[in-house]
């Protein structure tokens, strides 16, 4: 074997920053040992891994096509010296979740993985599903929990569990005293929506096929809470997962509101890149999400 752990690491760091400082400060390393060691790999090979833009350093083709075999193999190594060292046998990890399942799901798993894994660290990145999706896809997240549908060439969606999207409204609306809503009530209604790129936006305009552009929708927020405050305040109606608003409904600020003829299910899934190493860490953290009740 003629590189050399260190040299994949720096090779690695440099691909995530695109810079050979930056990538000598996330190893704690000097810049001239982490150059050194980056052109030692390259010129053993007779290789180019990187393209020199400027003061960037840019993946090329072949860096691109190695870069999930290096991921895995200091994946492993690292999972090796965890072993060796006797200190967890899953260690730690970053998570990324989308904000429905960040907010309300996913800090439980954490409690839960760090109990059990005492030792071990989970950074969790709560974003939507298109910034999450990209950030797996480069390496940044070892797994993630999104809820919007996806189709990535590098990506592996797996299905999780199921939920729904529930229609909404303050008590003081003139909705909530309906039974149920038809599609004439759905045009008639002021909605407040999440934003585009969100797994329950793409939900939202999935189920209201065909009445879409005949929606009024104020300007989009980002944020669960904003949207749950808003629709308190009477500036409209609104459709999020159940998982979020069943406090609402208990304690009466939120009215559930019946809409038969339109499909709201969906899954959660659960998001990896398919060529990165499935480490003890990230099997114990499946197994605790498929545990959930």
């Amino acid at each position: 074997m003629r590189f050399t752990l260190r040299q994949l690491e720096v090779f690695l760091a440099t691909a995530h920053a695109e810079n050979i400082s930056r990538a000598a400060e996330a190893l704690a390393v000097s810049q001239s040992a982490a150059s050194g060691a980056l052109k030692e790999l390259e010129d053993r090979y007779g290789v180019q891994l990187f393209d020199r833009v400027g003061k960037r350093l840019q993946l090329n083709d072949f860096g691109r096509a190695i870069r999930p075999q290096a991921e895995a193999l200091v994946a492993r190594a690292r999972e090796l010296d965890l072993a060796l060292s006797r200190q967890v046998d899953a260690g730690d990890l970053r998570v990324g979740a989308t904000l429905t399942i960040g907010n309300y799901l996913a800090v439980g798993i954490m409690a839960r993985y760090m109990a059990a894994h005492p030792g071990a660290h989970v950074k969790l990145d709560v974003e939507n599903t298109a910034h999450i999706a990209r950030k797996v896809a480069n390496f940044e997240l070892d797994l993630a929990m999104v809820e919007g549908e996806l189709t990535h060439p590098d990506l592996e969606v797996i299905e999780w569990r199921d939920d729904e999207l529930t229609v909404f409204c303050a008590p003081s609306h003139p909705y909530a005293k309906k039974k149920q809503l038809s599609d004439a009530d759905l045009r008639a209604a002021t909605w407040l929506v999440r934003e585009e790129g969100s797994g329950t936006r793409q939900s939202f305009d999935r189920a209201m096929h065909g009445l879409l552009p005949h929606l009024h929708l104020l300007p989009e927020l980002q944020h669960t809470e904003a949207i749950k405050r808003a629709v308190e305040a009477g500036l409209g109606i609104s459709c999020l997962s159940r998982v979020t608003l069943e406090d609402a409904f208990r304690r009466g600020s939120l009215v559930p509101l019946a809409v038969p003829q339109r499909d709201f299910k969906r899954k959660f899934y659960f998001l990896l890149h398919r060529g990165k190493y499935r480490s003890a860490g990230v099997q114990a953290w499946l197994g605790l999400c498929r545990d959930m009740p």
